[in-house]
């Protein structure tokens, strides 16, 4: 039986996502070509993106599996396609729109080639050490974890849980509470250093626009020192969750 892997990200139009994600994947590879003894392992690591590609996600994975499979399709091996949501809430894309694309996938391949769609990456218990070594890193009073958010119902409460296990407060992106009304709240507590943790992947777009919304809650409010860590990135020890969600 072999195995190849299909990293997913949402996809996005700033190009430094996708080199964050090529980079996730030669991490993977990696460890591939390691734990395995292979040094064919480079076109058994992919990554596809939900939106901003010009094929649908289930056209995506099709044309992975053919050319991480290629011939073996001819031979009796079992092909196993292990796809990563790299997403961090259990959102309407991890919910419904990832699970739907790869059973249209799974309908449209090879029955040779088993589809199995791994937990996202949100749900791996050892993410909040990640986000814990950021907080180690800078000083401050109190902190904000800032996540995107999501419209479906429930979905934040991993992240909530994972905020008060920090000594953090929440924030989102796309709803309420907002980064601003949080930092009122936090003023009016009488706290004068204030860190933000951007709960997002990578660098891109958004991080861009939170950085410039922090440097306009600066002209707000004077007398506060505000600092920003940094997102996740394509870290080894990113890759490393990723490999162990992989293995599930």
């Amino acid at each position: 039986m072999s195995s190849a892997y299909l990293l997913l990200s949402h996809g996005s139009r700033d190009p430094r996502p996708e080199i964050a994600m090529q980079q996730l994947a030669k991490l993977i590879c990696h460890k591939l070509s390691k734990n395995h003894n292979s040094a064919n392992s480079e076109h058994l690591v992919g990554i596809a993106a939900l939106e901003m590609n010009p094929q649908s996600l289930h056209e995506q994975i099709q044309q992975f599996a053919k050319s991480a499979f290629g011939d073996d399709k001819l031979s009796q091996n079992e092909n196993r396609l292990k796809i990563v949501p790299l997403f961090l809430l259990p959102g309407v894309h991890v919910m419904t729109d990832i699970p739907a694309e790869v059973a249209l996938a799974q309908q449209a391949t090879d029955q040779d080639v088993i589809i199995e769609l791994q937990p996202y990456l949100g749900s791996h218990p050892n993410l909040e050490k990640l986000l814990a070594k950021q907080i180690a890193a800078i000083k401050a009073e109190a902190w904000i974890l800032l996540a995107h958010g999501s419209r479906r119902p429930g979905s934040q409460e991993t992240v909530e849980a994972m905020a008060a296990s920090l000594g953090a407060v929440t924030a989102y992106w796309a709803g309420p509470p907002s980064l601003e009304s949080r930092v009122k709240e936090l003023v009016t507590a009488g706290y004068q250093e204030i860190a933000i943790l951007p709960y997002f992947l990578f660098a891109g777009g958004i991080t861009d626009a939170i950085a410039t919304s922090i440097e306009e809650l600066k002209l707000q409010f004077s007398a506060v020192n505000f600092q920003l860590a940094e997102p996740l990135g394509a870290s080894a020890e990113l890759a490393e969750l990723i490999w162990d969600l992989t293995q599930r």
